[in-house]
């Protein structure tokens, strides 16, 4: 879990600091913990969704552990927006930096050349062929989670259509000559779609206009919406085409 509160003058505090969690947000990896501790500095935000590809980014964190506390390193902001599986199930909008992030980073400031914090270091892509690919959540999202965290104890507008299914793959593309989407085990008698004309085998193609192929886009379309929003959702009817 990632950690929101991050205090420029706690790097380099050897001193163990009492913290409680007042509440934490799964989807998001970002929790809020309460510091009973007087004279620490806020780190100043910036407005992530002005920063551009290329301009310099620094990660603080604990690389491997407590050990290597408050270690820093340097890169650009390779690209934004970057729609990244994590953990949790979902699927994020993230900052992509070649600043090295490093199990145990999580959590840990990303920030510009003035010190202002751009994103929290979330995850590292690691895999064969690939290297210098870190992530962060940007500055204004944490704003906004950690606003309603704060607020009212939970995320609210995240939007769920309430269904059970399968990424169809490749293979049964071209075995049931059927289209790339989600196919529908089920749907929740108690959720969105309940009343709708979406049923078991069904295949979910295009969610608010946009094409789907696993989970992680449906996530990444629903994103920008919030409960109550009406969206248009394209379905392959398997069964009635046979």
């Amino acid at each position: 879990m990632t950690c929101l509160i991050v205090f420029s003058s706690i790097i380099g505090n050897k001193k163990n600091i009492t913290a409680k969690v007042i509440d934490y947000n799964i989807a998001s990896d970002l929790a809020v913990v309460k510091i009973e501790k007087t004279g620490l500095n806020a780190i100043e935000f910036a407005d992530s969704d002005k920063l551009k590809v290329g301009q310099y980014a620094i990660a603080i964190g604990n690389p491997g552990g407590l050990e290597f506390i408050g270690s820093v390193s340097s890169g650009v902001i390779s690209g934004l927006n970057r729609s990244v599986s994590v953990d949790s199930g979902t699927s994020m909008s993230l900052i992509q930096t070649d600043a090295a992030i490093n199990p145990g980073n999580s959590g840990g400031a990303l920030v510009d050349i003035n010190g202002k914090l751009i994103g929290v270091n979330s995850v590292k892509l690691v895999s064969t062929g690939y290297e210098g690919m870190g992530f962060a959540i940007p500055s204004e999202k944490i704003k906004e989670i950690v606003d309603q965290l704060m607020k009212q104890g939970y995320v609210s507008g995240r939007v769920k259509m309430g269904v059970v299914g399968i990424a169809v793959t490749s293979a049964e593309m071209e075995y049931y000559g059927v289209p790339a989407g989600i196919w529908v085990n089920s749907v929740d008698e108690k959720g969105p779609l309940k009343d709708s004309d979406i049923h078991k085998n069904d295949i979910i193609t295009k969610v608010a206009g946009k094409p789907v192929a696993n989970f992680g886009e449906v996530y990444t379309a629903l994103e920008q919406y919030k409960t109550g929003d009406e969206i248009t959702i394209e379905v392959y009817c398997y069964e009635k085409d046979k």
